[in-house]
C-alpha cells in the first residue's frame, strides 16, 4: 500500500516542535518524512488532514497555534481544531472521514505518547485501518524515557494490533 485514504498529520504546531531554543526529537527527520507522505498523497489526489491543538498555551491564531512552517501545507484538504489528545474527541473529524468514505488512515505527527497514540487507538477502534511509517511521530523527554524510547515503545505497543507499518 503506497497511501491510505487520508493522511492525518496531527499538532505539528510551532508550539509542540519547538520550545524556547530546542526542538522536539528528530525534527528534520520528522518534516522531511511528513512532507514526503504529503507528496505521495498529493500525487495520488488523495486529502491531507492537518489537526492542530487547542489550550491555554497553544492559543488558535497564535503564532504556537499555527503549524510550523517546513510543512508543505498547500493542498491542505481541511484543518481540524481539537482541545483533546484524541483528535476524533468533540471535532469535526469524523463527519469529514464519513463524506470523504474514508476507510483507511495514515497517522503521523507529535506527540506519540499523547495526542498520536489517543488517535491511533480510537480510530483503529472506530474500524477504520490504520497506518504508519516508522518513527515519523515524535515527543519530547519524558520523566520516565528518552523520546526514541517512547517512540520504540508505542511501537512496539501498535504494531499488528492498533496499526499497520508501511
Amino acid at each position: 500500500m503506497e497511501t491510505a485514504d487520508v493522511l492525518l498529520v496531527i499538532d505539528m504546531q510551532n508550539g509542540v516542535c519547538h520550545y524556547e531554543d530546542q526542538t522536539i526529537s528528530r525534527f528534520d527527520q520528522l518534516t522531511s518524512g511528513i512532507n514526503d507522505r504529503i507528496a505521495a498523497y498529493e500525487d495520488a489526489s488523495k486529502p491531507v488532514i492537518f489537526v492542530q491543538h487547542d489550550d491555554d498555551y497553544l492559543v488558535k491564531g497564535s503564532d504556537k497555534w499555527k503549524v510550523i512552517p517546513e510543512l508543505d501545507t498547500t493542498h491542505a484538504y481541511h484543518y481540524i481544531e481539537k482541545t483533546h489528545p484524541n483528535a476524533f474527541y468533540q471535532t469535526e473529524l469524523k463527519s469529514i472521514l464519513d463524506q470523504l468514505d474514508v476507510q483507511s488512515i495514515e497517522v503521523c505527527g507529535a506527540e506519540t505518547h499523547y495526542c498520536i497514540d489517543s488517535t491511533v487507538k480510537f480510530a483503529h477502534g472506530s474500524g477504520y485501518a490504520v497506518y504508519m511509517k516508522k518513527k515519523l511521530h515524535s515527543s519530547w523527554d519524558s520523566e520516565w524515557m528518552t523520546p526514541d524510547e517512547i517512540a520504540d515503545f508505542y511501537e512496539q505497543i501498535w504494531t499488528d494490533r492498533f496499526l499497520i507499518f508501511i
